[in-house]
This record gives C-alpha cells, structure tokens and sequence, in this order.
C-alpha cells in the first residue's frame, strides 16, 4: 500500500508571511525590496506592507506570479484580493496581515507609498546581484 502525504495548510505569523513574499520577489528578480512593519502605526489595516520594483509589465506579472505560489506552497491559502494584473502596472496582493505591491518602476515613483507610510518600520532588502 503506498503512502499519500497530504499537504496541509500551515499557519504562519505575518513576519514569517512577509518573508515568504520576500523570497517570491527574490526568485525573479524584484528590485527595490522594501517590507514595512506597520504593527506599531495607529489605524494600519495590515502588519506588513511588502513592495518591490520591475522593470517591466512582464516582470512584474512573473513576480507576483512567484509570490503567491511561494505562499501556496507553504500555507495553501488563495490572497483575500489580488488587484492589477489586467494593468500590469501596479500588482497588489492582499493576504491579510501582508500586503503585497510589486511595482514597475516609474509607477512606484509616482504613487511614494513609503512616503504615505512613514511611520513604519523600514526594511531594505538588498538586491541580489
């Protein structure tokens, strides 16, 4: 008789989620990496916000693409929303406590999210070379 291995959804703190985002951006490439703990800024909807950078609409497809299937594999659990891929311009990605936006890059100039959060706690990941 053979044994089947289910995979089963695993919990993960939303510090663990961001790095698992973090990882998903780094397998293609993002550039720009930035997660932002906002636990401690009154009135923020989420832990962590998790934004990177691409340098095209079919990087930034790819990378959101890695992200979540990062995220499947380890938890088995589908984003709350996942907005902008018609667009390609501005990718987010909601998983609750995390918050995903994987931009092209003048896109993410225009819109300065790190500016409208500046009470965060800013974590830079340094690109891979």
């Amino acid at each position: 008789m053979t044994e089947i291995k289910e995979k089963v959804k695993k919990e993960l703190s939303s510090n663990e989620l961001a790095n698992l985002v973090v990882k998903g951006m780094q397998d293609k490439k993002a550039q720009n990496i930035v997660v932002m703990d906002l636990r401690k800024v009154k009135n923020a909807f989420a832990d962590y916000f998790v934004i990177c950078s691409g340098t095209s609409d079919t990087q930034i497809d790819a990378i959101s693409e890695s992200v979540d299937k990062e995220v499947w594999e380890v938890t088995r659990s589908n984003p709350r929303s996942l907005e902008g891929k018609a667009n390609r311009e501005w990718i987010l990605i909601d998983y609750y406590d995390v918050v995903v936006h994987v931009f092209k890059k003048d896109r993410r100039e225009f819109y300065k999210l790190e500016e409208l959060w500046g009470d965060a706690e800013f974590t830079y990941v340094a690109d891979e070379a």
